[in-house]
């Protein structure tokens, strides 16, 4: 990764529907290079793909919810069936594994209180695994549509004023 492949990726997270040509212009660079570095960064695995970014609300799914889930017992078996068993559930939108005193969030986009209600009890509740389930409704969500690219090797510190050791 250069400044180069830098500005592509900003470029492309800003409006990924532009042409090679546009986003060559933008960048400044031949249309050639910048068909070369960008296959080069899908090739990669850096670009995973371009995708549309759909209205929650203007489909008819504008509550959103966070499920934290503890499963009994706790090995990969269980792990690994309930992540994607949750994962393939149409109001599932993301499926977060992590640690701590939960095994699973997951972020889900349902129709109204009620819909929620019987997807909790219907689907996750009763799911064999399950030790606990948890619901917190989503009052405002900030997405961010687009990521910083740090330079490789530098780690982001607070600042604080301090000088680390």
């Amino acid at each position: 990764m250069d400044e180069l492949d830098t500005a592509i990726l900003v470029e492309l997270q800003r409006d990924g529907r532009q042409t090679n040509r546009e986003l060559a212009e933008r960048i400044g660079i031949a249309a050639s290079t910048c068909l070369e570095r960008v296959r080069s960064l899908r090739g990669d695995g850096v670009i995973e793909g371009f995708h549309a970014e759909v209205n929650l609300d203007a489909i008819g799914r504008p509550v959103q919810a966070l499920i934290h889930v503890r499963l009994h017992p706790k090995i990969r078996e269980a792990v690994e069936g309930f992540r994607d068993y949750v994962a393939a559930l149409p109001e599932t939108l993301a499926v977060f594994v992590v640690s701590g005193g939960d095994d699973f969030i997951i972020q889900v986009a349902v129709r109204d209180t009620t819909h929620l209600r019987d997807f909790v009890l219907d689907h996750v509740a009763r799911h064999r695994n399950i030790a606990d389930v948890r619901t917190s409704l989503v009052y405002d969500h900030i997405r961010k549509t687009s990521v910083e690219v740090l330079p490789p090797g530098r780690a982001t510190r607070p600042r604080t004023g301090r000088k680390s050791r």
